[in-house]
């Protein structure tokens, strides 16, 4: 609430908050359920309820979410997770169908495997498996993703709203 006080002239909101705690639905924990789907999706809605008002107010928004190719393909030992960037996909389009009559724009970038600190973790039997579920046979970087954004953030990307960008090496398409 102090942001959306201080900051009015907010056009452009990323939610990428993402934590993983995996396990199998038979062993998974409350907590483990309830910390994940507070961190990926709850977030996203108190943090545009914040916002929100101010966007309409100026007539103009970006709002663009971080999900996930597990969010439409699943894996096991990460309900919690699937179910969290899946729901990031439906509270966004929802949203879109809202707002897209005053000027702003809801969408989602889902990345599959992607260079970064977790994967870096990843043995190289485990790198292996894991790419051999990726048509193009590597792992995604940062600026992909990155890029992806950028352009859901500008104005060439003003005519889309409620779409998912598929940043994954083809995972979607499997």
């Amino acid at each position: 609430n102090e942001i959306s006080k201080t900051h009015k002239d907010i056009s452009v909101i990323v939610n990428n908050a993402g934590i993983t705690d995996d396990g199998l639905v038979l062993r998974m924990k409350y907590s483990q359920w309830d910390r994940v789907i507070q961190t990926n999706l709850n977030s996203n809605f108190k943090i545009i309820k914040s916002l929100l008002p101010n966007m309409i107010s100026n007539k103009y928004g970006k709002i663009i979410g971080i999900s996930s190719v597990v969010a439409t393909s699943g894996n096991p030992g990460q309900t919690n997770y699937a179910a969290s960037k899946a729901g990031m996909i439906g509270f966004s389009k929802a949203l879109a169908a809202e707002v897209a009559s005053r000027g702003i724009t809801i969408n989602i970038v889902a990345p599959g495997f992607i260079e970064t600190p977790m994967t870096d973790e990843l043995t190289d039997d485990q790198k292996e498996s894991l790419l051999g579920n990726v048509p193009t046979g590597r792992l995604g970087t940062p600026q992909e993703v990155a890029a992806a954004v950028s352009f859901l953030a500008s104005e060439e990307a003003s005519y889309m709203t409620g779409a998912t960008l598929h940043v994954n090496g083809g995972m979607a398409m499997l």
